[in-house]
């Protein structure tokens, strides 16, 4: 198949890297595919070149509407001649049911990554133009029933495809990483959380630090490692440094070695407000680490609560603190057991190739649903 890739970005977010997973899972199984970003490239669309895949940019500024846009992206449509185009994200889905007025473009499918997708009048274009696209795709069971209740799609027309993680690169760390990740960091027997994700209103590091702060006072010497970057970091050092836990909270920048600093944590938190099915969450199961995580998108998908870790309401720091402190205190072989639970059910649920069998398969779906391709029905 010939598969066109559009999303309204290939930064550093969790959408962009399931995307270029994906399309690079695609490609090594002898589809020919192409991505398309609406922004300049970032961090994932550079990776992407670096790997072969041709990808382009429409050049579209943040924030500042451009028709000629619309005419960049028919002329590669044109030019590429893909057999289906898979958008991602609320611009980008939007964009490319307009481009099929225009351009040549047998099979349209496109991916909603979260539970928030946009405000009202985005909700409002999805609903006048969802006759434009043959199948809707959303990354958690939460996601989709909340689209649903409120009748922004139609329940025919969407289907449930969580995201993937490579859980072998998790599984497999090098034996010894996690103490030379240690000893790199000066961490001797603290207990350590980690947290990795960007600096931004959606993920509440607020509420993490209040509730860190109350671990604090019951472990003095536990620490919470951040990785990230966004545009909040300062304001959230600045909380780390006013709650007296500069000492405790090491904000590490931005990581390319995740496996092994997960390999160097005792336990993952996140304490986001909103999510749709965060990969770094997927990440954390895989790597076998228990998690304390609060109840939003499809976060208690990826973590069954007293199973493989602990779910807590969002913003609810005293909840949240209650739980880090509940794993804490258990022994040692059953926060590992809580771990494996979470990485079993990760490998079995989670991982690329179950979800590039599912994607080939809705493919043929929608093709042979158009007339382009014998009948195959899709997986469950």
């Amino acid at each position: 198949m010939r598969i066109l890739f559009l999303s309204t970005v290939m930064g550093m977010g969790g959408a962009d890297q399931q995307l270029l997973t994906m399309v690079d899972g695609l490609r090594r199984r002898g589809h020919e595919v192409m991505v398309v970003a609406l922004t300049p490239l970032g961090p994932m669309g550079h990776e992407a070149r670096q790997l072969g895949i041709r990808t382009e940019s429409l050049k579209i500024s943040r924030g500042v509407p451009d028709p000629r846009g619309l005419t960049r992206l028919a002329r590669l449509v044109r030019a590429f001649r893909p057999d289906l185009l898979h958008s991602h994200m609320i611009h980008a889905n939007l964009l490319a049911r307009a481009v099929r007025l225009i351009a040549p473009v047998p099979a349209l499918v496109s991916t909603i990554h979260s539970v928030v997708d946009g405000g009202r009048l985005w909700m409002a274009a999805y609903r006048l133009t969802n006759g434009l696209v043959d199948q809707m795709t959303i990354v958690s069971q939460a996601a989709a029933d909340r689209f649903i209740a409120e009748r922004i799609v139609p329940r025919d027309l969407l289907t449930v495809f969580p995201n993937a993680v490579d859980t072998e690169r998790f599984r497999n760390v090098p034996p010894g990483t996690r103490e030379s990740v240690r000893r790199s960091l000066g961490i001797l027997r603290q207990f350590v959380w980690l947290a990795v994700g960007r600096y931004e209103v959606a993920k509440d590091y607020p509420n993490m630090l209040h509730a860190f702060a109350k671990v604090h006072q019951r472990d003095p010497e536990a620490l919470l490692l951040i990785v990230g970057r966004g545009s909040l970091q300062e304001e959230t050092e600045a909380l780390a440094r006013a709650l007296g836990l500069t000492d405790r909270v090491r904000i590490l920048g931005v990581r390319r070695d995740i496996p092994a600093v997960m390999s160097a944590a005792d336990g993952y938190v996140m304490s986001s407000a909103r999510e749709g099915m965060p990969i770094v969450l997927l990440e954390a199961a895989a790597a076998g680490l228990p998690i304390v995580t609060t109840r939003v998108g499809g976060n208690a998908e990826v973590v069954r609560d007293e199973v493989s870790g602990f779910v807590v309401p969002p913003g609810d720091s005293e909840a949240l603190a209650t739980a880090m402190l509940r794993l804490m205190d258990m022994p040692e072989e059953e926060r590992r057991a809580l771990g494996d639970r979470g990485a079993e059910c990760t490998r079995a649920q989670y991982g690329v190739s179950r979800a590039l069998d599912r994607w080939e398969e809705l493919y043929r779906e929608v093709l042979s649903r158009n007339g382009l391709l014998p009948v195959s029905s899709l997986s469950a």
